[in-house]
């Protein structure tokens, strides 16, 4: 007998949704339409087997999950479908599905930035609100799943950037608090330096590879100077003094504190750099956690380690909203058994079930709260207050021109190529026509 997992609590009030509405508008274009699988109910028809379309999962416990469900309908079996780790190549590959209109892909998990591109292309199935329960869910997450107050995916896991650092190290250079500003950091550098075991250490870490990380870099360090790139108006807002001096940040980090290899680290790169001891500082998603703390050898900084918000230029900074979200492809066959593996995943048993092994951050807030779990993960409290702070990409319709501009300005400021001015100059006049209502 085919078992549908359980939806409880009630549908949600108008209220609770509509926090993303204005985000969401000031960015979008295009059709106001449904996606192209409709917006009814017998859109999500059809029961049979799917596809979970995914970028890599090196915990291993994507598949012990999907096993899960598979033993229980043997009729809607689940096949995992693994894309490149770079989220960049992840998205070019579920666009070309998209285009072609194929159905090989049912269950996309989507960065929580693609939503409005998605949806205002056509390539999802709107998500009755009726259909699942959002209610435990923290606020912030709720908004990246909408377009035009309209629900395209369900949120999977959140993230913000934290502050990983060398609790030992600081310690034993008679440190007792981690940075809450940037010259904190850069003086506790200073005298972890004069420490023999940090001969070799660099002091600090973020990406400025010219990759999606490049943007998340450069929105955490002009949000953090009380910044941002879009403007509430949906326009590009980058001749400001807060712009300029949270690109400068990134310039100077990148020239004087940074690894030499800085900018050819990618994510997983500096979850090594940081694991092999190398790292005082670094900007890090929560999913290293339970990767730096492994016991078996494979990091030397187990047990080292703490973690704390990001700081700012004068006092703590402001991290990037992150995480996944599920849709289901509109194009997609057995949309009804894709509906129930979406609320599979993101029920509470999956997500407390996921964090456990693999530290990646929920979206029910009650996880955070829960003393087991805090325990375990001492960084939840931080995480949850980053998380509902925590500042946006560009939500835009064109999101792939956005990001590829904004990557590219930003990597020729950190490398020298441009001075930050121009940089941002060159950026704002980019963003323009990107973002015309």
């Amino acid at each position: 007998m085919r078992r549908t997992p359980r939806i409880p609590g009630a549908p949600l009030a108008g209220a609770l949704v509509c926090a993303g509405l204005a985000l969401s508008l000031t960015a979008c274009g295009g059709d106001d339409g449904g996606a192209a699988g409709g917006t009814s109910e017998a859109s999500l028809q059809g029961r049979g087997p799917i596809t979970f379309v995914t970028g890599k999962d090196r915990s291993g416990h994507l598949q012990k999950q999907v096993d899960g469900w598979n033993a229980e309908h043997p009729k809607e079996q689940v096949r995992i479908i693994e894309l490149p780790d770079e989220p960049n190549d992840q998205r070019q590959q579920m666009i070309q599905n998209a285009t072609t209109k194929s159905d090989a892909y049912a269950v996309l998990n989507l960065d929580v930035v693609w939503t409005a591109e998605f949806a205002a292309n056509r390539w999802l199935t709107e998500i009755p609100k009726s259909r699942v329960d959002l209610s435990k869910m923290l606020p912030a997450t709720i908004t990246t799943g909408q377009y035009r107050d309209r629900l395209y995916a369900v949120p999977s896991t959140s993230d913000a950037g934290m502050l990983y650092y060398r609790e030992d190290l600081l310690k034993k250079a008679g440190i007792s608090a981690p940075p809450k500003t940037y010259a904190e950091m850069w003086d506790a550098c200073a005298k972890v330096e004069k420490l023999p075991e940090a001969k070799d250490i660099d002091c600090f870490f973020t990406e400025v590879n010219k990759t999606e990380s490049m943007t998340i870099s450069a929105v955490e360090a002009i949000g953090s100077a009380g910044g941002s790139i879009i403007g509430a108006d949906g326009k590009p807002a980058l001749n400001t003094p807060q712009a300029k001096q949270g690109v400068e940040f990134l310039v100077n980090a990148k020239r004087e504190h940074m690894p030499k290899e800085a900018v050819t680290l990618d994510t997983e790169g500096g979850r090594r750099y940081f694991q092999s001891g190398r790292l005082v500082f670094q900007r890090q998603w929560p999913y290293q956690y339970a990767l730096a703390d492994q016991k078996d050898g494979s990091s030397k900084v187990a047990g080292k380690f703490a973690v704390a918000p990001l700081p700012g230029p004068n006092g703590p900074g402001v991290a990037n909203l992150g995480g996944h979200n599920l849709a289901i492809s509109a194009f997609a066959k057995n949309k009804a058994s894709a509906l129930d593996f979406i609320r599979y995943l993101t029920g509470e048993q999956s997500q407390r079930a996921n964090l456990l092994a693999t530290s990646q951050a929920p979206t029910l807030a009650a996880l955070y709260d829960d003393p087991e779990m805090v325990k375990k993960f001492p960084y939840l409290p931080v995480l949850k207050q980053a998380i509902a702070n925590a500042k946006p990409r560009p939500v835009a319709v064109k999101y792939g021109d956005v990001t590829a501009a904004i990557q590219g300005e930003m990597y020729d400021a950190v490398t020298g190529k441009k001075p930050a001015d121009q940089a941002l100059t060159d950026l704002q006049a980019k963003l323009q026509p990107l973002t015309a209502q």
